[in-house]
């Protein structure tokens, strides 16, 4: 299994691109640090300027507002997401690129910002060190936590009731009551730049300056480190489903199961991989490339099995063909 990546030959971003996200299975949206919002669309490799960001405006994260969990889709939900700035305000947008909110979150940078899975709050991490919550509508609800660094990832539990996130070295798993404690541990030998904690098999991925990601149980106990890489773990995500993950450096572009045992390895000329999205179907992965270059990569000869059939997928156009035919052959067979 590995990925079949597609980047176009011409940037079309001028700065490094921060924020990726889906809206659809054909349509990606990025954010890069030129304020420039670009809507691509994959089936025919249009990439359109949806909006320019205010001049002061340079974005560090985005988050769609949710649309599943595991693969199971939502029926009814606002088009709705949200960005968080270097100047420490967050903003609500609407998918045609209007402002519907802009909220003064952070001293500093507002680094991260994550819906919760049910979408009715919003978690910020900033620069000052502090982990706020917020309503849907962007209304503080509480300050959560306050560290002696920089949060620079922050993940949502399952059931919405603790928040995951990292600053310097160590990772902390923080209940939204106050009268559970919060679990710390240090994690990584460097700072670490990325987290993320899958709500369907409940594990965590970490990664950072030490050049290593590592896999972690919910209680903080360790299950898989890497070996030292050339470079910096600068991102990292779990798709949807729980099987994969995904770990980007410079110029590279790992993919590795739930085990955290690497399943391949791309060496794209696209230099760091700042920001990653995987599609609901957990079949694409989006990426925002310091080259300014959105890149989109396909799972491809992934082993696909239904009773006594087994096929190799070797193109993820073929996908919905190739179950076609499982199931016409398998229908025949019982006739």
């Amino acid at each position: 299994m590995r990925f079949k990546l597609t980047i176009s030959k011409e940037s079309k971003h001028t700065e490094p691109v921060n924020c990726v996200g889906w809206t659809t299975a054909d349509e990606v949206y990025s954010i890069g640090d030129d304020h420039v919002i670009n809507k691509s669309n994959l089936i025919n490799t249009e990439v359109k300027k949806l909006t320019d960001l205010s001049s002061d405006v340079f974005p560090t994260d985005m988050h769609w507002f949710p649309k599943s969990i595991g693969g199971s889709k939502k029926v009814g939900v606002p088009d709705i997401f949200v960005i968080g700035a270097a100047d420490g305000r967050f903003m609500i947008m609407s998918k045609n690129g209007k402002i519907e909110k802009s909220v003064e979150a952070h001293t500093g940078a507002c680094i991260c910002i994550r819906w919760s899975y049910d979408g009715t709050m919003i978690v910020t991490g900033g620069e000052d060190g502090q982990v706020k919550l917020w309503s849907k509508s962007g209304m503080l609800r509480s300050s959560l936590s306050q560290a002696n660094g920089p949060i620079y990832s922050t993940a949502w539990s399952s059931d919405n009731d603790s928040v995951l996130f990292c600053s310097g070295k160590t990772l902390t798993i923080k209940p939204l009551s106050s009268n559970s404690k919060q679990n710390t541990w240090k994690a990584h030998d460097g700072i670490i730049l990325k987290c993320d904690w899958n709500p369907v098999n409940n594990l965590i991925i970490s990664g950072g300056e030490d050049c290593r990601y590592k896999l972690w149980d919910s209680y903080g106990r360790q299950l898989y480190s890497s070996y030292m890489h050339e470079y910096p773990i600068t991102c990292l995500s779990w798709a949807p489903d729980g099987e994969l993950f995904a770990v980007g450096s410079y110029n590279t572009l790992r993919l590795a199961d739930k085990l955290g045992w690497s399943y391949s390895l791309e060496k794209p000329n696209i230099g760091s991989i700042f920001s990653m999205s995987w599609s609901s179907d957990s079949t694409q992965i989006a990426c925002g490339c310091g080259s300014g270059q959105l890149a989109i990569g396909n799972l491809i000869e992934r082993r696909l099995e239904w009773r006594h059939f087994e096929i190799t997928l070797t193109d993820s156009s073929y996908k919905n063909e190739c179950w076609l035919r499982v199931f016409s052959c398998n229908h025949s067979n019982t006739m």
